[in-house]
């Protein structure tokens, strides 16, 4: 009797490509929370993750976001290893699967964290327009250039398992 195939392995080929790109997509989430909080929260002094209190609060919420990127970046490095561990990693899907989370993260900063829910600004004492613009356009490059990548790898895979 064998064993069912996982349901996210590519057929014929071993590999995992929908929890490669889950797997990296986490990687590049938290890369980006992590740019942004060295960056803009720590060199840059621009802004805490919460700034609608004290110092005090900001400083603490900025660990706390450091905590989760950390965390998230052990947990993906761990999934990660797994994937190759078991050659499962379909890396071209990982690859579109970093660029993914990389934009996501930059978006949902940039729209739910900073416009809906007005935790924080990229920047104080100045117009914010040019700054929030740069930092939505780039999360939309970096979604556009995931997706893209994301179709290549779809169609490769395909092809790769008619031929």
């Amino acid at each position: 009797m064998s064993t069912p195939a996982h349901p996210y392995t590519a057929p014929g080929t071993g590999r995992e490509p929908r929890r490669s790109m889950v797997v990296c997509g986490v990687i590049g989430a938290a890369v980006t929370a992590a740019l942004d909080e060295i960056v803009f929260h720590q060199i840059l002094h621009w802004h805490h993750f919460y700034d609608r209190s004290t110092p005090g609060v900001g400083l603490l919420s900025d660990g706390l976001l450091h905590t989760a990127e950390l965390l998230a970046l052990v947990a993906g490095f761990f999934l990660y290893a797994d994937l190759r561990r078991r050659r499962a990693l379909a890396p071209a899907h990982a690859l579109a699967g970093l660029f993914l989370g990389a934009g996501a993260f930059q978006l949902i900063d940039g729209i739910v964290d900073h416009k809906l829910l007005r935790l924080h600004q990229v920047r104080y004492g100045v117009d914010v327009t040019p700054y929030d613009w740069a930092w939505n356009l780039a999360g939309l490059v970096l979604l556009g250039v995931g997706g893209a990548l994301a179709v290549r790898a779809a169609r490769r895979s395909r092809a790769r398992s008619v031929a």
